[in-house]
């Protein structure tokens, strides 16, 4: 009886932090250090600062913030999933909210103190002052932002490129000027995945987050949540979701015509099947969706092409 119950708990405590997601966000940055840091500055002959202890000391770091962020966030939901979400529902329903509560605040140290370890030891202030200010950000999320209209839906697109930008800001030494050449060029190469893996990052994470909004109309009304679904409608809120869309569509497609002059050809190839195509088919599907579910698959979708996108640094290392 005590062990059936305690993998109740523990099958409830691991939907509580969103395991798979967590799971995304340490392959995420594991790629990126691997198949762009390390080979960028290998070319070089040059050894990257923060090494594979530090890539560890941020990973675990993103993984304690994160799911510190999501406990938080059922914490303050619960009663709008009564309504959504009535089958997923732990806080209240398996796990106590005083423990939900402690959970969150035992992760978040747990994330600041690996942060100011990782600055310490890279003489860089910036990762531990950008992880403080991500559980600043994701308390006052759920709190108060995650209701208003798009506020939410930036800030969690936002800290969703973080997960890959806190590598490119980890490897940065401070101080560091372009009279450095070598060191310039290789922080150069670094940055330039970094915003171009972080901007399709956010911007998906943005379409996401608009088509959850949809999902969840029906409890968020009840709440007297603003978000854009609600205080747009269901038509507007399709718009800016196409626009981004096609934004990232295009932006994808001219990079394929720059990869295959480059003869990146397989990478091409697998970005036009797994990332550009998929793409196309959730924008054709996204105006006739009216249902809950309809959202949801959506949205699924679109997590899906999020693995796909992230699995793209593989052709990087390949090329190297």
């Amino acid at each position: 009886m005590y062990y059936l119950h305690g993998m109740k708990l523990a099958v409830a405590f691991f939907r509580l932090i969103r395991y798979p997601n967590l799971f995304f966000i340490a392959l995420t940055q594991l790629l990126f250090y691997f198949c762009i840091i390390v080979p960028s500055f290998r070319s070089a002959g040059i050894s990257d600062p923060l090494g594979s202890v530090g890539l560890l000391y941020v990973i675990a770091a993103s993984i304690f913030i994160a799911a510190a962020g999501y406990i938080i966030n059922d914490y303050f939901d619960l009663n709008i999933d009564r309504i959504n979400k009535p089958d997923k529902l732990v806080v209240d329903n398996l796990i106590r909210r005083r423990w939900a509560i402690l959970w969150h605040l035992g992760f978040s140290l747990s994330g600041i103190i690996l942060s100011v370890v990782v600055s310490y030891r890279l003489s860089n202030p910036i990762p531990a002052l950008f992880n403080l200010a991500t559980v600043l950000l994701l308390w006052f999320y759920s709190t108060t932002f995650k209701k208003q209209v798009l506020v939410g839906n930036i800030i969690i697109s936002l800290l969703t490129g973080w997960v890959i930008l806190v590598l490119y800001v980890a490897v940065n030494p401070v101080g560091l000027r372009p009279a450095d050449t070598t060191s310039f060029k290789v922080i150069t190469r670094v940055y330039k995945f970094a915003v171009l893996y972080g901007g399709f990052a956010f911007i998906i994470s943005l379409v996401r987050e608009v088509i959850k909004d949809m999902e969840d109309m029906q409890g968020d009304v009840k709440y007297d949540c603003r978000t854009m679904p609600i205080v747009w409608g269901l038509p507007s809120s399709k718009m800016f979701v196409a626009v981004w869309m096609i934004v990232l569509i295009c932006s994808m497609v001219i990079l394929q015509v720059y990869a295959m002059q480059l003869n990146w050809w397989w990478s091409a190839l697998y970005s036009i099947v797994f990332i550009i195509t998929p793409l196309v088919i959730i924008l054709r599907r996204l105006f006739p969706a009216v249902e809950p579910a309809q959202f949801h698959e959506l949205s699924t979708w679109i997590k899906i092409v999020m693995l796909t996108g992230i699995l793209s640094m593989l052709f990087i290392k390949w090329y190297s």
